[in-house]
């Protein structure tokens, strides 16, 4: 039984219930304008970023500590990643910022370009839940 009084019990007049309601049907969600280009930015940046710094971590870093090297590369190889870094960085917040993301979630993803290998993890991270809102 419904109750007449209750707002969207079948006995008002306009409810839910009613199949000629006047109520328009939930507007879908639509991703934000230059959302797709945001996110291949992020992508491309995110893994150059990630693959310098790797290198740099893995192949730059022992070079220089364990076998006591010095090489103009490993100096262009730092400055690279920091220009590339801001560079990152500036993409990362075009994209937060188009998506409306909470400061916590940015600090994290921006953090991301400092940490070895931690940019592809944010790359998945960010297109997982970003690709849902393309299609």
């Amino acid at each position: 039984m419904s109750d007449p009084a209750l707002p969207g019990s079948a006995a008002e007049p306009g409810s839910a219930a009613e199949p000629g309601s006047a109520e328009p049907p939930a507007a879908p969600i639509t991703a934000p304008k230059g959302l797709a280009g945001a996110l291949t930015r992020f992508r491309i940046m995110a893994f150059i970023t990630g693959v310098v710094l790797a290198f740099m971590t893995v192949v730059g870093l022992p070079f220089k500590y364990v076998f006591d090297g010095q090489a103009l590369w490993y100096t262009i190889g730092w400055q690279a990643h920091g220009w590339l870094y801001i560079i990152y960085v500036a993409v990362s917040l075009d994209l937060v910022f188009r998506l409306r993301w909470h400061l916590g979630r940015a600090v994290l993803i921006l953090l991301a370009g400092t940490i070895p290998f931690m940019s592809f993890v944010a790359e998945r991270y960010v297109t997982k839940r970003v690709e849902p809102l393309l299609d």
